[in-house]
């Protein structure tokens, strides 16, 4: 959804409003999105859920061509209607700050399968963002020979934090806790904040390039 969707849902021209690197920023005028658990129920500020529309918008896609019913299956039947509430969903969940601002944090079709777990990597995203020490996170599988596949993430900590064993141990105690045992296992790569362009955001497909090695601001925990 990024690129696309952030385009769609969020307003980021300079000078329109306050952005926030990362953020998809504010709805556009005639969105009403709303971040959902799989139930349709809201979730709290900055926790992470399905990304949904509540009610049409000028310049929609109105069917999938010659599959009317595939369309309504997939885009609006994927969380559950409520009475007449009905729910356009893409696929992508995100996060929703105290400012009103959306966090486009992923597609929810991202599994990793570690162990014979099938764990999503927005879960394990959200419930590391969760934690007040961290800014940014990203999740990607690397291939394991013996389990399938191993949890790596990729932690942007807040300003003021520094990377430390502690911490890290601390992350991975925290994801245990709000998803089980076997998601706190793996690869946490922490580094402080890093400078990047306002639109840009930390995400699973950008993180080939930081390798998971110690140094002077990053602190891999096996």
């Amino acid at each position: 959804m990024a690129d696309r969707d952030r385009g769609h849902y969020g307003e980021r021209v300079a000078g329109a409003i306050a952005t926030k690197p990362g953020s998809a920023a504010l709805p556009l005028p005639g969105i009403l999105p709303r971040v959902v658990d799989l139930t349709g129920k809201p979730v709290g500020v900055n926790e992470g859920g399905y990304l949904t529309v509540t009610h049409p918008w000028p310049g929609m896609m109105r069917t999938v061509f010659g599959d009317p019913e595939r369309f309504r299956r997939s885009y609006w039947e994927h969380i559950p209607p409520q009475g007449n509430q009905y729910f356009y969903f893409a696929g992508d969940g995100a996060r929703q700050d105290e400012d009103g601002y959306l966090w486009v944090m992923g597609r929810v079709d991202d599994v990793i399968n570690a162990a014979g777990h099938r764990l999503g990597t927005m879960e394990i995203e959200s419930a590391l963002v969760s934690h007040p020490a961290v800014a940014e996170a990203a999740v990607v599988g690397k291939p394991d020979p013996l389990k399938g596949e191993e949890i790596c993430a990729f932690v942007i900590l807040a300003e003021g934090q520094t990377p430390s064993e502690a911490l890290g141990q601390e992350l991975k105690n925290h994801v245990g806790q709000e998803i089980g045992a076997i998601a706190g296992r793996g690869k946490f790569g922490l580094r402080r904040p890093c400078p990047k362009p306002a639109p840009a955001k930390l995400s699973g497909g950008c993180c080939g390039p930081w390798r998971l090695a110690a140094t002077s601001a990053a602190i891999c925990l096996p």
